[in-house]
C-alpha cells in the first residue's frame, strides 16, 4: 500500500501565510511558495525529495511570490490559471485538470473564483478520493478571502463568486478531506482573522463557517460589513507576479557610521530601529523610527512608508538586519541604503539618545483630568467603530504620514492602538516630527477599565 503523502506546512506568521511542500518520499510538490523560497528548498533538500511541481492558487496580493523563481531554479513545472495574463512562460491549468506529481501524487484543479476572478484550488487525491484541498485564499479557517481587493466595481461580483467557490469545495469533497488554506493567520487577505484554529476539515467547516451553515445574502452582508482597509502595497502585489518577479537578492547591506546615519536621516530617509519598543523606549537615537522585526513588522512598515523612499535598517546584530531584509523582499522592498548593527550608543557616536515616554491608560485618565491633552487613536476604523475615547482624534497609522498636520502642533499627545505596536511606530513618526509624544503601551481592553469614557462611533455621533 502506497503511504500517504507528507504535508509540510511553512508558516510566514508576520504576513499571516503558510505555503505547503508535499512530497511521497521522492517527489514533490509546491504550493503558494513565499518569495523567499530557500526555505522552501532546505526542506526538500532535508527530505531528501525532489520538487517537480510548482502550484499557484492566484495571483497573490499580499506578497511577491516565489513562484517562478523556484521552478526556474529547480527545474520544475509551474501551474499557473491560464486565464492569469502573466508575462512568463508557465504550465496553464484549468478547471478539471489533473496534474500528476510522481507515481502516487494526483492533483485536481478546481475553479474557485471570489478571493481573485482566476483563484483556482488544488484536490491532492490518493486514489479515488481527495485527502486534502489546498484553497489559498478561498475557504479558510472559519471564513473566506476578502473579495475587495480589486477594488468596489468588482466587490459585489467576486464576493457572491466566493460564496459559490465555500459551497462548491464544501458539495464536492468529502467531509474528511483537510484544508489548508494559504491566508487566515493574520493576513488582510483574510475577510475575518482566524479564532485560532489550526487545523480544518470540509466537515468541520461545513459545521462553523458562514460561507457553509448562512444563506448567500446573509453571508455577503455580513462580510461585507466587516471589511476593513488593506496595506497600500497591496495595490502592486498582483502586477508584480503577473509579471513575474525574480529570485529575492539577500546580499547585507552596506554598512553606515554615526555621521552617514545623521546625514541620512536630516535628509528626510528613514532610518528604521528594529528593536522592540520597549528597548527603543530606553534610548534611541534622535529621528529614528521604531518598526519592531518581532511584530507584523513588514506589513506596517510597507503600509506606511512612502513609495521610493530610501531605507536603513538599525538591528541589534547582523541577524536581525537579516531577517527584517527577508521580510521586506516578501512584499517587494528589495533595495536597503545601508544598514548598522549593535547598540544604540554605536549608531548616535557623540550624539545624546532619546527617551521616548511610554505611559498606561491610567496615566492617560489621570493626565486628561489635569491637563489639556491630545489623544490620537491609531487604529483602524472598525476597532475605532466598536469603541473609542471619546475626544480622541481617529488617525489610522496608515495615514499618520499624510495627514500629521490633523494632530495640534503645541501640547503633549498621547498616542495609542489596540496592543502597543503601532503606538510606538506612531510615537516614533510624531517625535521624528518634533510633537511632544506619549506612547500607551498597553492593551485597548484596560482604557476600558480604567476611568476614560470609551463610546462606540454611533453613540459618539448622537453628542
Amino acid at each position: 500500500m502506497t503511504a500517504a503523502p507528507t504535508i509540510v506546512t511553512i508558516e510566514t506568521p508576520s504576513l499571516g501565510d503558510r505555503s505547503y511542500l508535499v512530497h511521497d518520499g521522492s517527489v514533490a510538490f509546491v504550493v503558494d511558495p513565499q518569495r523567499d523560497f530557500d526555505r522552501v528548498l532546505a526542506l526538500a533538500e532535508q527530505a531528501g525529495v525532489r520538487i517537480t511541481d510548482v502550484f499557484e492558487t492566484h495571483m497573490h496580493n499580499d506578497y511577491v511570490t516565489g513562484g517562478l523563481a523556484l521552478a526556474q531554479q529547480t527545474g520544475a513545472a509551474y501551474h499557473v490559471n491560464a486565464k492569469d495574463p502573466v508575462g512568463f512562460d508557465r504550465h496553464p491549468v484549468c478547471d478539471g485538470d489533473v496534474v500528476a506529481v510522481g507515481p502516487s501524487m494526483r492533483v485536481r484543479v478546481l475553479a474557485t473564483p471570489g478571493h481573485t476572478y482566476t483563484h483556482l484550488a488544488y484536490a491532492l487525491e490518493s486514489g479515488a478520493e481527495a485527502i486534502a484541498v489546498f484553497t489559498g485564499g478561498s475557504l479558510l479557517y472559519g471564513s473566506t478571502g476578502r473579495p475587495d481587493l480589486l477594488g468596489p466595481d468588482h466587490t459585489d461580483t467576486l464576493v457572491r463568486h466566493q460564496y459559490a467557490s465555500a459551497q462548491r469545495l464544501a458539495s464536492e469533497l468529502p467531509e474528511q478531506t483537510e484544508i489548508f488554506p494559504t491566508h487566515g493567520f493574520g493576513s488582510f487577505c483574510s475577510a475575518t482573522q482566524s479564532d485560532g484554529t489550526t487545523t480544518s476539515t470540509i466537515g468541520r467547516e461545513k459545521r462553523t463557517n458562514p460561507a457553509l451553515t448562512a444563506d448567500e445574502q446573509t453571508y455577503v452582508d455580513a462580510l461585507l460589513a466587516g471589511l476593513d482597509v488593506w496595506p497600500a502595497y497591496y495595490a502592486t502585489m498582483g502586477s508584480s507576479n503577473e509579471a513575474g518577479p525574480a529570485a529575492p537578492d539577500l546580499t547585507a547591506p552596506q554598512q553606515d557610521d554615526p555621521a552617514e546615519l545623521r546625514r541620512r536621516i536630516e535628509a528626510g530617509e528613514w532610518v528604521v530601529d528594529l528593536r522592540n519598543r520597549t528597548a527603543f523606549a530606553a534610548g534611541h537615537v534622535a529621528g529614528t523610527l521604531n518598526f519592531g522585526v518581532e511584530g507584523p513588522f513588514a506589513t506596517y512598515l510597507g503600509w506606511v512608508i512612502p513609495p521610493g523612499t530610501p531605507l536603513t535598517l538599525l538591528g541589534e546584530t547582523p541577524e536581525q538586519v537579516a531577517q527584517a531584509q527577508r521580510e521586506l523582499v516578501r512584499i517587494g522592498i528589495d533595495r536597503l541604503e545601508s544598514a548598522a548593527s549593535g547598540k544604540p550608543e554605536d549608531w548616535a557616536g557623540s550624539e545624546p539618545l532619546k527617551v521616548a515616554k511610554v505611559a498606561t491608560f491610567a496615566d492617560l485618565a489621570a493626565a486628561r483630568s489635569q491637563r489639556d491633552v491630545t489623544v490620537v487613536d491609531v487604529r483602524r476604523k472598525l476597532e475605532w467603530d466598536d469603541g473609542h475615547i471619546r475626544g480622541a482624534i481617529h488617525l489610522p497609522i496608515h495615514d499618520l504620514v499624510n495627514q500629521m498636520a490633523k494632530v495640534p502642533p503645541s501640547g503633549e499627545v498621547w498616542v495609542h492602538c489596540a496592543a502597543g505596536y503601532r503606538a510606538a511606530a506612531a510615537a516614533s513618526l510624531l517625535e521624528a516630527a518634533g510633537y511632544d509624544v506619549v506612547a500607551v503601551d498597553e492593551d485597548f481592553t484596560k482604557a476600558r477599565e480604567s476611568s476614560l469614557d470609551i463610546v462606540t462611533q454611533s453613540e459618539d455621533a448622537l453628542v
